[in-house]
């Protein structure tokens, strides 16, 4: 591959955020097959996630879209084939070439290749690491002026640990990063932060878990778009500041429990 479609940026201690949806761009090759025009492929990535993990000491960003190759779906679904796979949409003008998908697979397969690595060096170093694995997700699917989604069943903070196996070992880390994100003092009032009500964690927290079961503790932490529109793409800057700001209040936290451990 020609360049890499992530970066890491790595520094010290057992801390890590990810944003592996953040990116928009796309392959030259992919570019004139795609069907969705700009607009759409960004209202379903990421979009403001990668500043997000400069809270962490090590950060891995994803650089290009999700409509070229999904990091946190297994390799059989990470490359979108039939509008069943991505919202309804329509991604592609006429049928994907099966070399071009194989080509994104091997991103993939790369990228996975890399991480378990990275993360066995932090699992050596530090005896268990944690990750804080940032999305986003949309609440106005019915269109700009549609309704919300029903908060009941839509937080702003959807805490995702479905796929955690040493649950025992971690809980007090995790009640302890909900705990702070709940008592940050965020502009009109608390967030409302719960866990498990929406998402559970995708590939990239199930299979870092299944690689390293009682080292690794990765946090899905999916924020609802009330931070922007998700229509147009415009985001509030001081709503994306404060949630900046609220994730680094939980780092203090993080590190003083996985100091217990």
């Amino acid at each position: 591959m020609k360049d890499s479609i992530w970066k890491f940026r790595r520094g010290d201690g057992p801390l890590v955020a990810s944003a592996i949806h953040d990116g928009h761009r796309v392959r030259d090759e992919v570019r004139p097959l795609l069907a969705l025009t700009e607009a759409a492929r960004l209202r379903e990535e990421d979009p403001f996630t990668g500043p997000w993990t400069e809270v962490a000491p090590h950060q891995v960003v994803g650089l290009h879209s999700r409509f070229e190759v999904d990091l946190n779906r297994p390799p059989e679904k990470a490359v979108y084939r039939t509008p069943e796979d991505a919202w309804g949409l329509e991604v592609w003008q006429g049928e994907l070439p099966d070399e071009i998908a194989e080509r994104s697979l091997e991103e993939h397969r790369a990228f996975y290749a890399a991480l378990r690595s990275f993360y066995a060096e932090l699992s050596e170093r530090h005896g268990s690491f944690i990750v804080l694995d940032l999305h986003t997700y949309n609440h106005r699917r019915e269109g700009a002026e549609g309704p919300i989604a029903d908060p009941e069943a839509n937080p702003q903070v959807n805490i995702g640990t479905g796929t955690l196996r040493a649950e025992e070992k971690f809980r007090p880390l995790i009640d302890r990063f909900i705990a702070n994100l709940r008592a940050f003092e965020f502009p009109g009032g608390a967030l409302d932060v719960r866990e498990n009500v929406k998402f559970r964690g995708g590939y990239h927290a199930l299979s870092t878990h299944e690689a390293f079961p009682e080292q690794s503790c990765v946090i899905a932490v999916e924020f609802k778009k009330f931070f922007m529109d998700e229509w147009t793409g415009a985001p509030d800057r001081d709503q994306l500041k404060a949630i900046y700001r609220a994730l680094a209040s939980t780092v203090p936290g993080i590190l003083e429990e996985h100091g217990r451990l």
